[in-house]
């Protein structure tokens, strides 16, 4: 698959690490690494394994809908 974006597989691991935790926000990973929550999602879903990004992705709409401001 084609990256969304082209950055250094350091800087991937750390955008992956943050958008896996619950405590950090896609404002917080822009701020850090300057990509949108749309380019986020693009990376995680060439990253993770498809039921792994699935996965995230049900969490974050979970979590979202019990917490106002998340992700």
């Amino acid at each position: 698959m084609k990256k969304a974006i082209d950055l250094p597989s350091e800087q991937v691991s750390g955008i992956i690490e943050m958008a896996l935790s619950d405590h950090i926000s896609f404002a917080d990973i822009k701020t850090e690494y300057g990509i949108s929550d749309k380019q986020v999602k693009t990376l995680m879903r060439n990253e993770l394994k498809s039921s792994s990004y699935k996965t995230w992705r049900k969490r974050l709409r979970d979590f979202g809908e019990r917490r106002e401001i998340y992700k």
